[in-house]
C-alpha cells in the first residue's frame, strides 16, 4: 500500500528549495502523535486551523467596518482567505512550502479582538497591569490553549514552524524563542511571506471597501502615484471599462503589482545571500522577503493616506468607539460577574486568573455576540 504522505514528502524533497521547511523535517509537536497516513504534517495543521471554533469566528469579526454593517465589506474571514490566497502564490513562486505558508495565513488572526484593532487596543489597555494584550500573541495562545477539541492535550498541538509563524513581532527580540528553538533574527521563509501577504492584501481590499463606502474617491486616489500605477496598468490593458470594471481591475493591479514587486525583490536577495538551509535565512544578513526600496515609498505614502481618510474617518471612528465602548464595559461587566460566562472559561480562572480569562472570552468574542451580550447585560444602556 502506498502511503500518500510519504509520497508527498518525497515530492517536497525534489521540488523544494533547499531553504524551505519541509514536512519530513518539521521540528514536530509539543504533544507527541503519530503521523496522519496521509496528510504531511503542516496540511494537517492547516485542517485543523480550518475546522477550529476561532477560526470560524473571524467571519463576525471587524476588519475596517464594524461586522453587519454592509454585506460586502471585507470580515476578518474575507481578509484571512484573501491573504492565504497570496500566500499561496509566493510560496509556490519561491519553491518554499505552500501548505505552511497557508496555515499561518490562515491562523494569524485567530486571536484577534471583536471591533478589529480598536479592540485590541482597548484590551492591551485594559490587561496592561497583567501582561498586556496583543493578537499575534493571543493567535498562538487559541491554538495552544483556548480551542478545546482533543482529549489528549489542549489546543490544536499545531507544528512547531505554525505556531513560530505566529510570533512576527517578537522574532527580532535578541534570542527570542519557542520550545527551545530560536524563532529569529528573521523568521524562516514561509513565515516572512505569510507576513508581507498580510501587507499586500489590506492595502489593496481596504481600498476597495472604501471605494463602496464612499468615504475615499477616485479623484483622492488620482493624486497617489501607487494609484496611478495601478489604474495606468488597467487602462494599457482595456482599451474601455465601465466604472465597476475599472475598479475591480484596478484593485486586482494593486494585488499583483505588489506581489511582482515582492517577487523581484525576494529572488534578488536570495540570489545574493544564497542561504542553503532555512538556519541561513533565519540568520541573513537582512530580510529576504520584502518590498523593494521605490515600492516601499510608494506604499508609505499610500498607507498614510488611507490612515487619513479611511481609517481614521469619523464614520468609521464614531461606529468603532461605540463598539468598543460596549465591550470595555463588557469586560468589566465580567471581571465583577465572572459567573456570567461560559463554563470552560470558568474553568480556566484558577490557573489562568480572573483577568487574562476575562481577556480570553472577550477576545474570542464575535462583534455580533459582544453586542448581544452587552444587550443582554444592560450595558451601555
Amino acid at each position: 500500500m502506498t502511503h500518500a504522505r510519504q509520497e508527498w514528502e518525497k515530492l517536497e524533497a525534489r521540488d523544494l528549495a533547499p531553504y524551505a521547511a519541509h514536512s519530513a523535517s518539521s521540528l514536530g509537536r509539543r504533544y507527541p502523535e503519530d503521523d496522519h497516513p496521509v496528510r504531511p504534517c503542516f496540511q494537517r495543521d492547516r485542517d485543523r486551523v480550518l475546522h477550529s471554533r476561532c477560526f470560524r469566528r473571524l467571519e463576525y469579526k471587524t476588519q475596517v467596518f464594524v461586522n453587519g454593517t454592509a454585506d460586502h465589506y471585507r470580515t476578518r474571514l474575507t481578509h484571512t482567505i484573501e491573504m492565504a490566497a497570496v500566500g499561496r502564490t509566493l510560496a509556490r513562486a519561491f519553491r518554499v512550502n505552500e501548505d505552511l505558508t497557508e496555515t499561518i495565513c490562515l491562523a494569524h488572526d485567530v486571536g484577534h479582538s471583536p471591533f478589529g484593532h480598536r479592540g485590541e487596543y482597548v484590551l492591551d489597555g485594559l490587561m496592561k497591569e497583567h501582561g498586556g494584550f496583543d493578537h499575534n500573541l493571543q493567535s498562538l495562545r487559541a491554538v495552544e490553549k483556548l480551542e478545546y477539541q482533543y482529549p489528549g492535550f489542549p489546543g490544536l498541538n499545531l507544528t512547531w514552524e505554525v505556531r513560530a509563524g505566529l510570533l512576527k513581532h517578537q522574532a527580532a527580540n535578541s534570542g527570542a524563542e519557542l520550545d527551545g528553538h530560536l524563532i529569529g533574527p528573521f523568521q524562516y521563509l514561509e513565515a516572512q511571506i505569510a507576513d508581507i501577504a498580510d501587507d499586500i492584501t489590506y492595502h489593496a481590499h481596504d481600498v476597495d471597501d472604501g471605494l463602496e463606502a464612499g468615504l475615499i474617491t477616485l479623484d483622492q486616489l488620482e493624486k497617489l502615484a501607487f494609484w496611478r500605477m495601478a489604474s495606468g496598468r488597467t487602462r494599457e490593458q482595456y482599451a474601455a471599462l465601465d466604472d465597476g470594471h475599472f475598479l475591480r481591475i484596478t484593485i486586482r493591479n494593486l494585488l499583483d503589482l505588489q506581489a511582482q514587486d515582492v517577487l523581484r525583490e525576494g529572488h534578488c536577495r536570495l540570489e545574493k545571500h544564497r542561504p542553503k538551509t532555512i538556519a541561513a535565512v533565519m540568520t541573513a544578513p537582512e530580510r529576504l522577503i520584502t518590498f523593494g526600496d521605490e515600492m516601499s515609498g510608494l506604499l508609505d505614502e499610500f498607507s498614510k493616506f488611507m490612515y487619513r481618510q479611511l481609517y481614521e474617518h469619523p464614520t468609521v471612528l464614531d461606529a468603532n468607539h461605540e463598539a468598543v465602548a460596549l465591550m470595555r464595559g463588557l469586560f468589566l461587566h465580567y471581571v465583577k460577574h465572572p459567573e456570567t460566562m461560559g463554563r470552560k472559561a470558568l474553568a480556566r480562572i484558577p490557573e489562568e486568573g480572573l483577568m487574562r480569562t476575562v481577556c480570553d472570552y472577550v477576545a474570542g468574542c464575535t462583534d455580533r455576540y459582544a453586542l448581544e451580550e452587552c444587550q443582554k447585560y444592560g450595558i451601555g444602556a
